[in-house]
């Protein structure tokens, strides 16, 4: 159910952004009288799973589930259809069109992607406003127990305080400022201290997977989630949802301060405080040979810890022409971290090339229940994405239409309908290895991870 839960907003997802992407070529071509032959939501090779005929232009649904197009007439498009092109121009088709013209429907696609991140970032925001601990607010630093981190140079207690030089506003942005970063500044025992991310973090941590966890976590306070039955403490009084305050009179905050402590006593019956509900409870425990208490550790979300005074969470609402500078603002930090992954990702030394996924990936991040936030919040993800991706110059997506006629309006020489061709081709070759690549390591990742 999980699974069809996620496939089902990663296709409505995906067919909302294709369809509203080549509208965008759609309305301009309409507009400067170019006829428009096909108007595809995913690819219709030999086949199509619905089509019908309006006017000049034959709307339809193909089986292949890579994408869309709009067959434009007199274009070298996804169709390469030569036989047209060896006709003589007529006056409806996309050559005999000014290079303005053609520049314009080209980049209509590309255009209605950016807008429409910005919209859908403007209403999340008007309608739902933010919600989270600003990093500012996590007084007593991050717990570090994971290597990963460890091997950052980070310490439990440390501050973050920036990032290339950038202060940090949500502690739930830091992971992927990590990610996109090159350096950063913490706070330890009052001595700011500036360390270098090295160059393989993000191929170590692809290879811990998707369910090592983040790197970088609050502290939590101790919390009981369980007292198994083989514990040595199953019958001392201890519950689940305790919070433990105190150990044998030294009081901890975290749930990283009670080790040091419980090795002291390491085979002993010492007193723990705990604080249950609004009490506060001593009960005598057995401390193991190994300095534990024999209790699962729970986690508290953010709320919870928000009610118990750990951290103040910051919740920000927005009128409608609030929303739009920051949903503006949102859009392009998105597209700014994109760019910053995308040249991690060209760079081999960093690795980050092994985390390029298919559509497994893109499918992945839907939650696994529905939910209107968050499937809003991932489409104008990906349509930020779908839109970057589109203007990079590389023939057979938008950007290399857009090169080709910007050279021509800059140099008055139009490429001749051969080259295109070519590049037409050269284009498909590298898009299809890129695509090959992408969904290999999702079947990789599947089998062996």
């Amino acid at each position: 159910m999980e699974i069809l839960i996620k496939a089902s907003q990663f296709i409505l997802s995906l067919s909302l952004l294709i369809v509203l992407h080549e509208l965008g070529h759609f309305i301009p071509a309409k507009l400067f009288k170019t006829k428009v032959e096909k108007f595809y939501l995913f690819f219709d090779y030999k086949f199509s799973l619905f089509k019908k005929k309006i006017g000049e232009t034959v709307y339809g649904i193909g089986w292949i589930p890579l994408g869309g197009y709009v067959k434009i007439a007199g274009m070298i498009d996804e169709s390469m259809d030569k036989e047209q092109m060896k006709q003589e121009p007529k006056p409806w088709e996309f050559r005999s069109k000014p290079a303005w013209q053609r520049l314009i429907i080209m980049l209509g696609g590309v255009t209605v992607n950016f807008i429409l991140g910005i919209l859908i970032y403007i209403c999340l925001l008007w309608g739902y406003g933010e919600k989270f601990i600003p990093n500012s607010n996590v007084k007593d630093g991050i717990w570090v127990q994971d290597s990963l981190a460890i091997d950052l140079g980070l310490k439990t207690g440390d501050k973050i305080l920036s990032i290339d030089g950038q202060k940090i506003e949500k502690f739930g942005q830091l992971p992927i400022e990590f990610i996109n970063g090159n350096n950063f500044t913490v706070e330890r025992k009052g001595e700011a201290i500036k360390k270098e991310i090295p160059t393989d973090f993000i191929s170590k941590l692809i290879d811990r997977g998707k369910n090592a966890g983040s790197f970088i976590r609050l502290r939590q306070p101790f919390v009981i989630a369980d007292v198994p039955k083989e514990s040595p403490n199953a019958t001392s009084g201890l519950l689940p949802k305790d919070i433990i305050t105190a150990i044998q009179g030294e009081p901890i905050t975290y749930f990283d301060q009670a080790k040091p402590i419980l090795e002291k006593y390491k085979g002993q019956s010492i007193t723990i405080d705990t604080k249950r509900g609004d009490n506060s409870v001593s009960i005598p425990v057995t401390i193991s040979e190994q300095a534990t208490i024999g209790v699962l550790q729970g986690r508290l979300s953010a709320p919870d810890l928000e009610r118990l005074g750990y951290y103040q969470l910051a919740n920000k609402s927005y009128s409608f022409t609030e929303a739009i500078p920051a949903g503006t603002t949102k859009a392009w930090t998105t597209l700014t971290n994109y760019i910053k992954q995308l040249k991690k990702i060209v760079n081999p030394s960093t690795g980050a090339y092994k985390g390029l996924g298919g559509f497994i990936s893109i499918g992945s991040i839907f939650p696994s229940q529905w939910s209107w936030y968050a499937f809003w919040n991932i489409t104008a993800f990906l349509s930020i994405m779908l839109g970057f991706m589109n203007l990079l110059p590389i023939p057979a997506l938008d950007g290399g239409h857009v090169v080709f006629t910007l050279w021509e309006m800059i140099t008055g020489k139009k490429p001749s309908d051969k080259f295109l061709e070519y590049a037409q081709v050269a284009g498909f070759v590298l898009l299809l290895a890129l695509l090959l690549f992408a969904n290999g390591n999702d079947i990789f990742r599947a089998i062996f991870k």
